[in-house]
């Protein structure tokens, strides 16, 4: 899809969702580049690059200072933040944007996290402001980030993808910008592997020697090598958590005994590292081989270099180096396995991915479970959208197994404009369903707003543990009839999004959650499923009797929270407990979904 092309259908996707989230009086939801940041943050938290996002709105002057910010996202542990500040203009055709004008916007959002750091921004604003809990949680665990990265998203053209880090506080700020050229790619590829690009002559003075094996049968070739720990650190520093394959989560933390135990290594024995370390797994797109200091052949770079196993070891030697600075890497070998991907076949190549990452980290206790397109639960479910229609007897709804597999079909099957736009009117994006949305719309139904509410990978791991039967047997496969009732949830949790999005500042994420585990815990056993998938929608007064409750969920979490950021008090079960012991209005008569 070319760059205007991507533009347009972006525009129209943030418009439809202004349209969807229109107020009960038909105003227009009050900050267009809101809907731009989260459709862009929530894009970015699916390929890996971030965490979950949540959208928060915040403009102010202080002093003389202007301060902006439009949405958030924390890691687990609390110790990595991402901020992000939005420039929307809504144009369709593609225009350059001025450096100027996106680091402008950086530091706006820079003043507001140093204010945050300081402890000045809390003290001056209104505790109802939905940006109080983020500027209270900043100005508490500032002193235990390990990492705190700046994105403006912009939907014209940046020259500068990124600006020079800033340090505030004793801590390194990185600035990055994501425009609509680097949004298309990441979009168009379904990952965000095409950025990294790692030349070891710069990083570390020459081609790393290897013993290269060219696969002559295989879909790729293989090679053995020796990093030093040094250029590690410095390509983890550059590229942070998108070094590593987006389905595997880094713990980042030097806690636990393995990590504690790399720290101790890098202190006490630098040069035995590659002795007690059994190395890193890499895969790449692509290799440049060249000749190494002693002849041999040795790798000149990598493009689309990802880690796949190893993550802790580049991770600890990274954070270890940062928190001791005297730790001297220069005498850290770090032993590595790599694998140079040949597949033209999206799918194949991200299921190769998933396996070599799945056996590579088998030795220890990472649970995998979300390296699970080629599962069969998953390949079933694609099967039966693609084979079963929706009641008008045209339209389809699209699972996508692996990442990148709707965009990927669209050009592939939409080879003219006339076929593209007759694809899209009967697939259109918004019956796409991704692995880590099925997961959520059906834990939410089963009334675990909780773990839904722990972010999207977390919250697929749990669901696909519960796939799995005590004795480790697999359960029954859908079929077209669990299908079906499958979609129906789909369609609730997205109508009920759509309702709640316009009514409420920020953490409508939390609300439409709680909210559908309300109704499937008050009326589950009385709603027909198969109304909703034969209808495509919900009744009007279903829709009434969400908002009436939505009201109610979102004063519960907030009066029940004790002070906690919205989105980290809904993580806990006793969160649910209260949410569920509430008390609601009554149910509404003449709701057609009811049995």
């Amino acid at each position: 899809m070319e760059l205007e092309d991507f533009l347009r259908q972006t525009q129209a996707e943030v418009q439809t969702e202004i349209g969807d989230r229109l107020g009960a009086s038909g105003e227009a939801y009050p900050y267009p580049e809101s809907v731009f940041a989260e459709v862009v943050m929530q894009h970015m938290s699916e390929i890996g690059m971030t965490f979950e996002p949540e959208v928060c709105h915040y403009s102010a002057k202080v002093g003389n200072a202007n301060l902006r910010l439009s949405g958030f996202a924390v890691s687990d542990e609390a110790d990595q933040l991402d901020l992000f500040v939005s420039i929307y203009d809504g144009v369709d055709t593609i225009q350059s944007i001025p450096d100027s004008e996106t680091k402008t916007a950086a530091e706006q959002c820079l003043r507001f996290l140093a204010k945050c750091a300081e402890g000045k921004l809390a003290a001056t604003m209104d505790e109802s402001n939905d940006a109080y809990a983020l500027a209270l949680t900043i100005q508490e665990c500032y002193a235990n980030l390990d990492q705190i990265r700046v994105y403006v998203l912009t939907d014209r053209q940046a020259k500068a993808k990124n600006f020079k880090a800033r340090e505030i506080n004793g801590k390194t700020i990185k600035l990055e910008v994501m425009d609509i050229e680097r949004l298309h790619r990441h979009w168009s590829e379904g990952k965000p592997r095409d950025e990294l690009v790692v030349n070891f002559e710069e990083v570390s003075g020459g081609p790393l020697p290897c013993v290269y094996v060219p696969g002559q049968m295989t879909d790729y070739d293989y090679a053995l090598t020796v990093i030093p720990g040094e250029a590690l650190r410095f390509v983890y520093e550059k590229y942070g958590p998108r070094l590593l394959e987006a389905n595997v989560r880094s713990f980042l933390s030097v806690t636990g005994k393995v990590n504690k135990g790399i720290r101790d290594t890098l202190r006490d024995d630098p040069e035995r590292f590659m002795a007690y370390n059994n190395g890193i797994v890499i895969v790449a797109d692509d290799a440049h081989i060249g000749r190494a200091a002693d002849g041999g052949p040795g790798i000149l770079w990598l493009k689309g270099m990802q880690i796949v196993n190893g993550g802790q070891t580049t991770a600890s030697i990274y954070f270890t180096k940062k928190k001791s600075p005297d730790i001297d890497l220069r005498q850290v070998r770090v032993p590595a396995k790599l694998i140079i991907l040949k597949s033209k076949d999206t799918i194949a190549e991200e299921a190769l991915i998933s396996d070599i990452s799945r056996y590579a980290n088998s030795q220890n206790s990472v649970k995998q479970s979300d390296l699970s397109a080629n599962k069969p639960f998953h390949v079933e479910m694609e099967k039966l959208a693609m084979t079963t229609y929706c009641p008008d007897g045209v339209g389809r709804w699209f699972y996508e197994r692996a990442a990148g597999s709707y965009n990927t079909m669209l050009s592939r099957e939409g080879t003219t404009p006339a076929k593209l736009k007759k694809l899209k009117e009967s697939i259109p994006p918004s019956r796409k369903i991704t692995k880590t949305d099925l997961a959520k719309f059906l834990n939410a139904w089963n009334k675990r707003p909780d773990l839904v509410s722990l972010g999207a990978q977390k919250n697929f791991e749990r669901f696909m543990d519960s796939l799995r039967e005590d004795d480790q047997s697999s359960v029954p496969l859908p079929d077209v009839m669990a299908y079906k009732t499958m979609v129906a949830k789909a369609i609730l949790f997205k109508k009920t999004q759509s309702l709640v999005r316009p009514m409420f500042p920020a953490f409508q994420g939390n609300v439409a959650t709680y909210l559908v585990s309300l109704l499937a815990d008050r009326l589950g056993e009385r709603i027909d499923l198969d109304k909703i998938w034969l209808k495509q929608d919900i009744s009007i007064t279903l829709r009434s009797q969400l908002q009436t409750w939505a009201d109610e969920v979102n004063e519960t979490l907030h009066r029940t929270s004790g002070g906690k950021m919205i989105s980290e008090w809904a993580k806990k079960p006793e969160c649910w407990d209260a949410v569920r012991m509430g008390s609601y209005s009554p149910v509404m008569d003449g709701i057609f979904e009811l049995r």
